[in-house]
């Protein structure tokens, strides 16, 4: 009797147990190597951007991306900075106001005059038009916009090195997005955070 029962719990045990399947291969697995597929993560796309994709949707991401990541460590050292005190010298308009006057993160972009507003929208959109894009054909990877007039010593590199960089700046990129994502979210929420300051 005791077997039948130590039997019938083994068996009803195999029910839960997970089933066995053979590793599948996909789409996903032909990015698995490209840089930005670090450790710990290795490659990830938790909503399935690169299911099916190619190496065209792939690199149109990968820019995207490095443009985002970009833009957000200039906002994210433009809160720190700001937060710090540091302020342009002189008036924003003719009316008299200092750029001190003028407040940090949403609500200071809320205060900033109109023809301030429209100046800075079509600066972005004459470096989105014009600067930051290949616009020789002469890219060395997707985001190289140094158009043959940048340099900084990025040709006396070894390709390692240039890797390297490249991972370094994707990373940056990576954690200044959520970086200003968290600053803006504590902006709503109020309080203090350290180095920053007051929200």
């Amino acid at each position: 009797m005791k077997s039948a029962i130590i039997a019938a719990l083994i068996g009803s045990a195999a029910a839960f147990a997970p089933a066995q399947t053979g590793k599948a291969t996909t789409a996903l697995n032909a990015f698995e190597n490209e840089l930005g597929a670090q450790a710990p993560l290795g490659f990830f796309d938790p909503l399935g951007l690169l299911d099916d994709a190619d190496q065209e949707r792939f690199d149109r991401l990968r820019y995207v991306e490095l443009k985002h990541g970009r833009i957000s460590q200039l906002a994210f050292l433009g809160q720190i900075t700001t937060r710090a005190g540091v302020r342009l010298p002189g008036d924003i308009d003719y009316s008299g106001t200092s750029f001190a006057d003028i407040g940090e993160g949403w609500s200071g972009s809320l205060q900033v005059p109109v023809a301030g507003a429209l100046q800075i929208l079509a600066f972005v959109g004459a470096l989105e038009l014009g600067v930051m894009k290949d616009v020789t054909g002469d890219n060395e990877f997707v985001g190289d916009f140094r158009n043959g007039a940048l340099d900084f010593g990025w040709d006396t590199f070894d390709e390692e090195t240039k890797l390297s960089k490249r991972a370094i700046e994707l990373n940056n990129g990576r954690a200044a997005m959520m970086g200003i994502l968290g600053l803006m979210v504590h902006e709503q929420l109020g309080g203090s955070l350290p180095v920053v300051g007051e929200m």
